[in-house]
């Protein structure tokens, strides 16, 4: 199944587009989003796997893939992911299943892909900038 990087290539061009369209909001959306998943009290694997299970909670398809590829690329476990989307059964119940689902697939794919000595698929690696990670997925900057 390639079920996040389906989902990244889908939103690549119109995310593109929208940027384009409205680059002020896109740098001020970069820079909280660099500023709050950056390491501090909570290393960025945490806050990664954090941003996982609100993405489920969301129910928000490039918020999922992006966080699950972020969070392989930081170095989490498929159990770390599991019990992060456990965590979202307690708190939204049924869709949490359906999303949760959704949220392991992407996140086995890319660890999957990560442990056979390949960057995940889709649009490569994410690219640092300043001291955050930017996906290049459509969830965040795509150039």
């Amino acid at each position: 199944m390639s079920y996040g990087t389906t989902v990244r290539n889908e939103l690549q061009v119109p995310t593109r587009e929208l940027r384009h369209a409205i680059p002020r909001v896109y740098a001020g959306y970069k820079e909280l989003h660099d500023s709050a998943l950056a390491p501090g009290a909570l290393d960025a694997k945490t806050k990664e796997l954090i941003a996982l299970a609100i993405a489920v909670s969301k129910e928000c398809d490039g918020c999922i893939a992006a966080h699950a590829h972020a969070a392989v690329w930081h170095g989490a476990t498929p159990q770390e992911a599991a019990e992060t989307i456990g965590v979202t059964f307690v708190m939204n119940g049924g869709p949490a299943t359906v999303y949760g689902a959704r949220a392991y697939a992407a996140f086995r794919e890319f660890y999957d892909q990560r442990a056979a000595g390949n960057a995940p698929s889709g649009q490569g690696q994410p690219t640092r900038h300043g001291d955050g990670i930017t996906q290049p997925n459509g969830h965040q900057h795509v150039d």
